[in-house]
């Protein structure tokens, strides 16, 4: 909603402030030069002290627009219901062309020395913040799996921990398990293939004393069943 004044349109009528405790807030204003001359502008407030108005005096241009911040001080106490009796005042008045902010003085709004001065009066309106969405808890929706939780100081929730560590748990022992298996396959691999050339250099010695044995019978035969013998017990302990 805008003003209809002959001079200068008012966007909005009503200065909306969205109120938060100890925080200082903004909201503009758009004057329009509804005129092909220049139009001086002066702001005024019931309570000067809260608000802080830039410009709160200037030239709007003929035919263009000025913005105007309005901003509240940090507020200690909130109203009551949330009612403000804050009201601001616009006055414009026509002037001469070319002139700039700073040749505005207050005589130029002073109705009683000739001057036509528009005004437009402004109310102050408290609305309550935007609420942020309510968070939805992980794991409520049905069929959904359990996730882990996470305080609001970082410490991760104490089922969740426990639940962790117990699987990190069983996680090392299978590595440790597997670990010590593969040890044991490599030794027993390196024993069978130590035992292999161990019975291929008796069984290359006893074809030797053999063809010795050929030639001297009587000599090595005791060594002959020693061998026999040894290589007996290797391949019984290779059929294990």
């Amino acid at each position: 909603m805008s003003s209809a004044g002959d001079l200068l349109s008012v966007e909005p009528l009503e200065l909306t402030f969205p109120f938060e405790l100890k925080k200082q807030i903004s909201c503009s204003l758009q004057l329009s030069n509804k005129t092909d001359s220049y139009v001086a502008f002066k702001v005024k407030t019931t309570n000067p002290k809260k608000y802080c108005v830039r410009p709160n005096t200037g030239i709007v241009m003929p035919r263009s627009t000025c913005d105007v911040m309005v901003t509240m001080q940090a507020q200690k106490e909130a109203p009551v219901d949330m009612q403000c009796k804050d009201k601001f005042l616009l006055q414009s008045v026509k002037t001469n062309d070319g002139v700039s902010p700073k040749d505005i003085s207050a005589d130029m709004f002073n109705k009683e020395a000739g001057h036509v001065v528009e005004e437009c009066k402004l109310r102050v309106v408290y609305v309550s913040p935007p609420q942020p969405p309510s968070p939805v808890a992980e794991g409520s929706e049905e069929g959904s799996s359990p996730r882990g939780s996470v305080s609001e100081n970082g410490n991760v929730n104490g089922l969740d921990f426990s639940q962790g560590t117990r699987g990190f748990a069983e996680r090392t022992e299978a590595q440790e398990k597997s670990a010590e298996a593969r040890a044991l396959i490599s030794r027993l691999t390196e024993e069978k293939n130590n035992a292999i050339q161990q019975t291929s250099r008796l069984r290359q010695e006893l074809e030797l004393l053999k063809r010795e044995g050929n030639k001297n019978r009587g000599g090595v035969s005791f060594i002959i069943v020693i061998l026999i013998g040894l290589l007996g017990i290797i391949m019984g302990y290779l059929m294990k």
